[in-house]
């Protein structure tokens, strides 16, 4: 893996240990690397975890994401985290799908998920997507990562 600054390195570090927890059904892991997840800045956690999400939905649906297809990512993933994390909620994963897809809600809307939620659903989606598509998780999180840099780099003065 590349060489990341501490704060990314943490921040890659604690998706890692969330996805991989979730990705062995692991519930005590889980709840550990989620609950470290949920304490690092929320907005750069659903930014990784969102571009991340982003990618495997483009390889997984080259063709753009249809309504059927994303009901179907959402069940499937809450059928595959249930036995192990009763607790997972259809409707966070609705948003954190949602905000993947860059759909938010208003500034002067409420958001109806915690930063423990995000931090929760959102491994749970990518593992589900990672088993779905026989992929990875380490190249998805390098290439959210870089695209970050490089949005943060251009914004720069």
């Amino acid at each position: 893996m590349p060489t990341y600054p501490a704060r990314v390195r943490v921040l890659a570090d604690c998706s890692t240990s969330a996805v991989t927890a979730a990705l062995a059904a692991d519930r005590d892991d889980f709840l550990r690397a989620t609950d470290r997840l949920a304490g690092l800045d929320p907005e750069q956690v659903g930014l990784v975890l969102g571009a991340v999400l982003r990618s495997l939905l483009e390889d997984l649906h080259p063709h753009g994401l249809a309504s059927d297809d994303a009901q179907d990512v959402i069940v499937r993933c809450a059928r595959s985290a249930a036995g192990w994390f009763p607790e997972v909620d259809v409707g966070a994963l609705v948003l954190v799908l949602s905000g993947a897809l860059g759909m938010h809600p208003h500034e002067d809307e409420p958001v109806p998920v915690s930063p423990l939620d995000v931090a929760r659903h959102s491994p749970l989606m990518v593992a589900d997507l990672l088993v779905a598509g026989g992929r990875t998780f380490p190249p998805y999180l390098h290439d959210a990562l870089a695209g970050i840099a490089v949005a943060e780099a251009n914004d720069l003065p």
